[in-house]
């Protein structure tokens, strides 16, 4: 019952976060309101329970411990949990998946981890499979809208609670999720756009890395409506070959010397774009990237690079699980019909080496 309480505890410190993301200083609040909530947990109440437990010396006690085990036991070892996502295994996925796997552990529920590697008919195989064989609670990234949606309409009718996470915000409601896990890709967009005004740029490049990802186009969009200059947005080439990555941003750059700005919707082809830009003797060129890897990270705390958007994607492994943990176990739903929101926060040279650590920890 304690760790139950624990884990809402937990839960409301990352409900609070939710409404003050965007900031630079979004992983101190993390900690500081993960702090207060476990803090919370240790007060009078916990006094109280501390002395009746006591005070309670004889056999009942020990028939209540041992009951209390077994509810434990019952309640998450015999939940499975289900996260299908177009996952390439990367460094940004790597991260959910670990969130997911430590989420599953602190739950005691089991997790199947199912990467479609950018491939959506991969995903429906998965989630028709997943549907037939009775998951106890099903999260999905939505990355393309058109071929997923029925089958998670299938997972909710057959009465499998359902998550989507980092792509589809806008497409949720529709499936009958009970909440989409993640960031508003415009809002990022958006704020990144603001970001390139800041820094003086008059024509930026959206170079985007997978073909007919709405969440990627969204970035797109936000940036156009929040920069006050020229917006190109074009297909930057694949992560799986950053060479030809590389090459095909170089030769955009090259084509039109106005380009004097690129964000890349993802860490990868950031880096590729700066590649690119100094392989032209570019210096005049501000970059701007998605998300978060060792070396991007890098390139920041060496100003290379001026920002990164930060979605924290551990974030989105670790809550729908233990979400689709609390709606199986105790009936509970977060949200109130809104996404619950990990970003967007921005990573700058002003706080890159505080968050340098967490990455190398695996966690950011």
């Amino acid at each position: 019952m304690k760790k139950f309480l624990k884990l809402l505890a937990v839960f409301a410190a990352f409900a609070m976060f939710a409404a003050a993301c965007g900031s630079d200083g979004a992983a101190s609040t993390v900690t500081e309101a993960a702090n207060e909530a476990v803090d919370a947990d240790t007060g009078d109440d916990a006094m109280q329970d501390d002395s009746m437990e006591d005070a309670d010396t004889g056999d009942d006690a020990m028939q209540d411990d041992s009951m209390e085990e077994e509810v434990t036991l019952s309640q998450g070892g015999d939940l499975t949990f289900h996260m299908i996502t177009h996952s390439d295994d990367g460094p940004f996925w790597s991260v959910v998946k670990r969130g997911a796997e430590a989420a599953a552990e602190d739950v005691g529920a089991n997790l199947v981890w199912l990467p479609g590697n950018n491939d959506p008919l991969q995903m429906v195989t998965d989630i028709e499979a997943t549907v037939a064989a009775g998951s106890n609670g099903i999260a999905a990234s939505l990355p393309s809208p058109d071929q997923l949606t029925g089958p998670l309409q299938a997972a909710v009718a057959a009465g499998i609670p359902v998550y989507t996470l980092n792509s589809g915000v806008d497409f949720y409601k529709e499936i009958g999720a009970t909440s989409h896990v993640g960031q508003t890709e415009t809002v990022a967009g958006f704020g990144a756009g603001e970001r390139f005004n800041t820094l003086g740029a008059s024509h930026v490049l959206c170079a985007f890395q997978e073909q007919s990802n709405v969440g990627l186009e969204e970035r797109c969009a936000g940036l156009e409506d929040g920069f006050d200059g020229t917006v190109t947005v074009q297909f930057g080439g694949l992560d799986a070959d950053q060479t030809e990555q590389q090459n095909t941003i170089n030769a955009i750059l090259a084509a039109d010397p106005s380009i004097d700005a690129v964000l890349g919707t993802g860490p990868v082809i950031a880096v590729s774009a700066l590649a690119a830009a100094q392989a032209l003797g570019r210096s005049d060129v501000q970059v701007g990237g998605f998300d978060i890897t060792p070396t991007i990270i890098d390139e920041i705390e060496a100003g290379n690079i001026a920002f990164t958007v930060d979605q924290q994607q551990y974030l989105q492994g670790y809550l729908p699980v233990v979400l689709m943990y609390l709606e199986n176990t105790n009936q509970n739903t977060a949200g109130g019909g809104l996404p619950i929101l990990t970003g967007p926060g921005f990573v700058t040279p002003d706080n890159a080496a505080e968050v340098k650590a967490l990455v190398a920890a695996g966690t950011r």
